[in-house]
């Protein structure tokens, strides 16, 4: 959706490059930013609600550059589309989207997140990366704006106030499928696990073993950790794939994303491994499909919060309108960055007219059920959705490979 904003720069979708503007109002067959391009605010919002002519200011912080970008990308395309569903307002404020680069470091977040807080913003959202995560979280809480959070969502990140994620808890995915991989691998079988050295990779790990049982005797030996990296090089992880062959695993538990996946599937599969891989859906999800050949891809079985093919009105009526937008299917990135302009669009319809960071940040407790594209779901206490996880396969659809909805997992949060 364009470059990504400095920090001396505003954005609403009203004053949009006008070209990016009418490209997705005609992607989207005239709906939705017919009122953003438009002087006329009216008095009722898309949402039934009263409009009011103060706008708001929204923080988004999203990996513009490194290995990420792509994660980032479709965040930034998930909470574009809700805004342009939407005459281009939350809880009927006219927006004004401002941008900054998360970069790879907690120290860029920090930076990012410093930039935004001096535009006085009213809320924040996105954040990819966990470390980044982490690394902010004490300053949000001492601005006290609130962070609706749409993707990064670390295990060890708790007691906190003013931070709210619309994703998961990272050890969620793995202990989603952990019960089924027990139920596939019989006695005398063993699965490995392998994944990175990383706060989100020990997260994933951790829930996994919860569910699959750390002492069972199915796992074969200790977890191969592998150097955290967005962006591996080949050969990256030859040196790992080779103790995990020596093993003869019968399946393997793996957690990759972006760039990393794409690298470690391709060794994988190029070290001659061709038995059963799970992993959380990150694995396979975005355009980490688009750059894996079939007999690499194929039968990849992933557990995830979000399938493009789940068949609900709130999903069907998101997925159409991403694909008529950007010509491609919509990721679990876009789809959680979407529901974060949801959950704002109700919390500043209920602070009122004149909404504070605090005020909302209140109205997110009160935000009740999301009609979500994922299934309907709700913030439990720790702040992080209650939602279903679901089954996916790497399967052809056509020419193309696709993450294919099997079954629900589990409900959890």
């Amino acid at each position: 959706m364009g470059r990504p904003l400095t920090f001396g720069e505003e954005q609403s979708v009203s004053q949009m490059d006008r070209r990016q503007a009418l490209k997705l109002f005609a992607a989207l067959g005239g709906t939705g930013l017919a009122a953003a391009c438009s002087t006329d605010t009216g008095t009722v919002a898309a949402d039934g609600g009263p409009v009011s002519d103060r706008s708001v200011r929204i923080g988004l912080l999203a990996p513009q550059t490194g290995g990420y970008k792509p994660i980032g990308d479709e965040i930034v395309k998930g909470f574009q589309l809700f805004l342009a569903l939407n005459e281009g307002r939350l809880g009927g404020h006219p927006v004004e989207l401002v941008q900054a680069d998360e970069g790879e470091t907690a120290q860029t977040g920090k930076a990012a997140l410093d930039g935004l807080l001096k535009q006085n913003v009213l809320a924040l959202t996105g954040v990819v990366d966990s470390s980044v995560m982490l690394g902010i979280r004490d300053a949000v809480e001492q601005a006290k704006v609130p962070l609706v959070g749409s993707n990064a969502s670390p295990s060890t990140l708790q007691s906190v106030v003013y931070i709210w994620r619309t994703s998961y808890v990272n050890d969620e995915p793995g202990r989603a499928i952990a019960p089924y991989v027990a139920g596939k691998i019989p006695r005398g079988q063993k699965v490995a696990i392998i994944a990175p050295d990383g706060q989100s990779g020990r997260d994933a790990v951790a829930g996994f073993q919860r569910g699959f049982g750390a002492a069972d005797p199915r796992i074969a030996g200790p977890v191969l950790w592998t150097e955290f990296s967005t962006n591996p090089g080949k050969g990256a992880f030859s040196a790992k794939i080779e103790q995990l062959q020596d093993r003869d695993p019968d399946a393997i538990f793996c957690f990759y994303a972006g760039a990393a996946a794409v690298e470690f599937v391709k060794q994988l599969r190029g070290s001659g491994y061709r038995k059963t891989i799970y992993a959380p859906g990150f694995l396979t999800e975005g355009t980490v499909l688009n750059e894996l050949k079939p007999e690499e891809a194929e039968g990849i079985f992933t557990a995830l919060n979000y399938s493009a093919d789940l068949n609900n009105a709130a999903n069907r009526r998101f997925a159409s309108a991403f694909r008529k937008a950007h010509g491609a299917s919509p990721t679990t990135y876009a789809m959680a960055s979407y529901d974060a302009a949801q959950v704002l669009n109700k919390a500043i319809r209920i602070a009122g007219t004149n909404p504070t960071p605090q005020q909302v940040n209140l109205a997110l407790g009160n935000v009740g059920q999301i009609d979500s594209p994922r299934g309907p779901w709700q913030f439990n206490q720790p702040r992080t959705p209650q939602q279903k996880w679901y089954l996916r396969k790497v399967q052809r659809d056509g020419q193309l490979l696709s993450n294919v909805l099997i079954n629900e997992l589990a409900t959890l949060g």
